[in-house]
């Protein structure tokens, strides 16, 4: 009896496409009978079994269903012999698909652009991708957009833009920032970097639209962003993107709503123009070599608006940009730059397991402060010795300098750090004064930090030259900003606490702390004791004999001092305690102990620019 035909049915619904054999052939099992497309993909039917092909009911361009049988066969052993098997593909040997693929990314290897590698070393900087590796940990950076080429295709070859265009000039990613230390999660970061390289670091339609993409990741993943900002500005090469102007762009309000949300560093070295300059001053910090040249016009752009023709490193050198605030923090080159970046990042990534040591002896703190109540000293060493060794990063150390602002950590927890300099202006506040002080409260703020005040201020900085930096509205803008501090506020008084500036420097008053204490060495009237004397007792002092009037004085700011010492403070409740200047730094750690694991109210929407 012969042996029953086996059908073969359509396993989807598609078009019959080819038909691979005729009645009649040897087959065998596994052999191509009937080819199907189907949804775009080509479906092939195949014999279950050796044998000998007795019906066929397909014919090309047949539409057919799933199941419908289209072939039968007779199975027998003396099938077909099985069809030569195609030799093994060679998986080091890449396909035209893939070789078109990696002879792209070949462009994004600097060492495929070696004129412009020599260029950039000669003239001791690092390229976009060198810092970009410098700043995150190996093997950790997932790019976005790197086969982008400048929108210039109707002017260039793609040849032309692949090679000397790549990534159209911007490299942007996310990768980690130390993640060994705080975790994959508190460590990844957002990067954005000009290549200076490519068309000066000026900003292309496409780099525009790759930024905005990571700006958008950054915001809904909060992550934080590192710039590294030089470059030119807008690129009027772009003849492809189709706009007149592009005033519609999105990038520079995307970038600025990240502004309290997410920490933002700058990084600059060599000269950073228009564009590039609106986003890094949008940064909580800016980072500069002491080559950087910032400003909100090059020289193209001032020349053009008739303001006379300028060096592009005269328009905002660091000579400038440093003493008037907009530099944060100065670096000798882009490796101390990126290193900076690094550390300041790690204020922002949690608190580390291990406690560190003081920095420094807490028995030398009971001499920080001389005897002699006019005698000057310097705050740094008061606060390297509170916090943890190494750990004290000063901000804006050039600007503001009646005062000492800095990041620090205090038993491994991150904190901000502002201090009286009575260096100058014995301390007062004047404006820059004022500024400083109110951006970083507003830094800490937006990122949690615990705010530490350590002050000893004559006041507010008076008189009719300071009154023409508008001194009014810079002193209002202190209590402005700390009435709505979410973080916790302490207070040390080391010295001098006068009027309405000591108050500013306490969070508005000396309550508003969680908690106020006061170094023995503490004095505090509501203005300067000296001034107090001649104005409150001016009547007195007048009617006293000329050799006289010395002595009443010295009597009478005697006994304001007396009066206003830090243990009659405490002891009419004005402030909560007098401590040890020794115990400074356990006082501190209990205090933000007491404060740790509550939940902030919603935070300000953004840290102001300046």
């Amino acid at each position: 009896m012969a042996p029953m035909c086996q059908t073969l049915a359509a396993p989807v619904r598609g078009t019959v496409i080819a038909v691979e054999v005729v009645v009649g052939q040897a087959v065998a099992a596994g052999q191509t009978l009937v080819l199907l497309e189907s949804m775009k993909m080509e479906v092939p039917l195949e014999a279950c079994v050796a044998g000998t092909v007795r019906n066929i009911a397909a014919a090309v361009g047949d539409v057919v269903d799933e199941g419908a049988v289209l072939v039968e066969v007779e199975p027998g052993a003396a099938g077909a012999p099985p069809p030569p098997a195609a030799p093994a593909p060679d998986p080091a040997l890449p396909r035209a698909d893939l070789a078109a693929l990696l002879e792209r990314r070949r462009w994004l290897d600097d060492a495929a652009r070696p004129e412009a590698l020599r260029r950039r070393h000669d003239a001791g900087g690092r390229t976009a991708r060198e810092n970009v590796a410098d700043l995150l940990d190996p093997g950790s950076f997932v790019e976005y957009g790197a086969l982008a080429v400048a929108a210039q295709r109707s002017r260039r070859t793609l040849e032309d833009l692949q090679r000397n265009t790549p990534a159209d000039g911007l490299i942007t990613g996310v990768g980690s920032v130390g993640a060994e230390r705080h975790g994959p999660e508190r460590s990844r970061v957002a990067v954005m970097a000009y290549d200076y390289t490519v068309l000066a670091g000026t900003q292309g339609w496409f780099n525009h639209r790759k930024s905005d993409r990571l700006l958008e990741i950054c915001e809904r993943e909060r992550l934080p962003l590192v710039l590294f900002a030089e470059g030119g500005g807008g690129r009027p090469g772009d003849v492809d993107s189709g706009t007149v102007a592009g005033l519609h762009c999105t990038t520079f309000q995307r970038f600025a709503r990240l502004s309290g949300q997410v920490p933002l560093i700058g990084i600059v070295h060599g000269r950073c123009f228009a564009g590039n300059a609106a986003l890094l001053g949008c940064c909580d910090v800016i980072i500069a070599t002491d080559t950087a040249s910032i400003g909100m016009g090059g020289p193209a752009m001032i020349e053009g608006g008739g303001l006379g023709r300028v060096h592009a490193d005269e328009v905002g050198p660091v000579s400038v940009q440093a003493p008037n605030g907009v530099i944060d923090l100065r670096a000798r080159d882009e490796a101390q730059a990126v290193a900076l970046a690094r550390r300041y990042l790690g204020y922002f990534q949690g608190t580390p397991a291990e406690d560190a040591p003081a920095g420094g002896d807490a028995l030398s703190l009971r001499l920080a402060v001389p005897d002699n109540r006019n005698a000057l000293y310097d705050p740094r060493r008061i606060l390297q010795t509170v916090a943890d060794a190494d750990s004290v990063l000063e901000l804006r150390r050039d600007f503001g300098l009646g005062l000492v602002t800095a990041l620090a950590r205090i038993g491994g927890r991150p904190v901000a750090l502002a201090a009286s300099q009575p260096r100058h202006l014995g301390g007062a506040l004047d404006a820059p004064a004022c500024d400083k002080l109110a951006r970083f409260m507003q830094l800490a703020d937006a990122h949690g930090l615990p705010l530490l005040t350590f002050v000893d201020t004559p006041g507010f900085m008076v008189g009719p030259e300071s009154e023409k930096t508008a001194m009014v509205r810079h002193a209002g803008r202190l209590f402005v900003i700390a009435a709505s501090l979410r973080v916790p506020v302490v207070s040390v008084l080391l010295r001098r606490g006068y009027g309405l500036g000591a108050m500013a420097l306490t969070a508005g008053h000396f309550h508003a702390p969680v908690a106020t204490a006061a170094w023995p060495s503490g004095e505090f009237g509501a203005m300067g004791l000296e001034g107090a004397v001649r104005l409150g007792f001016r009547k007195e002092l007048e009617a006293c004999e000329p050799a006289q009037r010395q002595a009443m004085f010295d009597e009478l700011l005697a006994r304001a001092v007396t009066d206003g010492q830090a243990l009659n403070m405490a002891s009419h409740l004005e402030i909560d305690d007098v401590i040890d200047p020794a115990q400074t730094r356990d006082w501190l750690l209990r205090v933000l102990r007491s404060t740790a694991g509550g939940e902030l109210p919603p935070r300000r929407g953004y840290v102001d620019a300046w």
